[in-house]
């Protein structure tokens, strides 16, 4: 009888947190998030729905090619609750991605969603890592035409890069309403404060020397998670 509790409990735990492992599910129509709330919940709080205006879920410019003139040739239009309102609990937001010839989304994570990007144009080579194996950190890649979709899962490492000589454009969506946001290399070089050289120089095996001189350099950010 103990060892059946013991199972059936273990089974709800698991169940319960597969079920929270996503953004909660809405309680009434609609959210539109406060942003001059004083209280502090995991999202924002609710504006007075009698205050709520079409404005509240309507963006605009998202037919606009972003600046790209940076050391990765990309650009990041985020649309998160942040900049959105209205999709505050809905559980779902949006970016548009701008890439200049041969130009890099880094290598990043989401770690609060899932993402599908869908090429709108051009020719991109995207993929992701896949966690430790016993093989090693797979990588998952593919060359990706206008038209073509691909799913980067919660949380791991992905990347996509602009395998043509004229512009490209993506958009991606996303399983919440703010997916986080953590570029690899801004990480771990560009932390502030910086995580002691001691440490990186063992964790990427370089010399301490190289590490300082990358923790010095300016880490470019073309999608900040506000």
């Amino acid at each position: 009888m103990a060892a059946r509790i013991i199972l059936i409990v273990a089974l709800l735990t698991l169940s319960s947190s597969r079920a929270l492992a996503s953004d909660p599910s809405p309680l009434q129509d609609f959210c539109v998030a406060d942003f001059d709330s004083n209280v502090f919940v995991n999202g924002f709080p609710c504006k007075d729905p009698t205050n709520v205006t079409p404005d509240d879920f309507y963006i605009s410019g998202l037919d606009k090619v972003a600046n790209t003139d940076n050391d990765l040739g990309a650009n990041i239009t985020l649309v998160n609750v942040n900049r959105l309102p209205g999709l505050n609990t809905l559980g779902v937001a949006m970016s548009r991605i701008d890439y200049a010839p041969f130009g890099l989304n880094p290598p990043h994570s989401h770690p609060h969603s899932s993402e599908i990007l869908h090429v709108a144009e051009g020719t991109l080579y995207a993929g992701f890592v896949r966690s430790n194996t016993e093989k090693g950190n797979i990588l998952i890649a593919k060359k990706l035409s206008t038209g073509d979709a691909f799913v980067f899962p919660q949380g791991l490492m992905h990347f996509q890069f602009n395998l043509g000589d004229t512009n490209a454009v993506a958009f991606a969506a996303f399983g919440s309403q703010s997916p986080g946001l953590i570029t690899i290399a801004n990480a771990l070089f560009g932390s502030k404060p910086s995580i002691p050289d001691y440490i990186l120089s063992r964790a990427v095996q370089l010399g301490k020397t190289t590490v300082d001189w990358l923790q010095q350099q300016e880490w470019v950010d073309i999608a900040r998670e506000y």
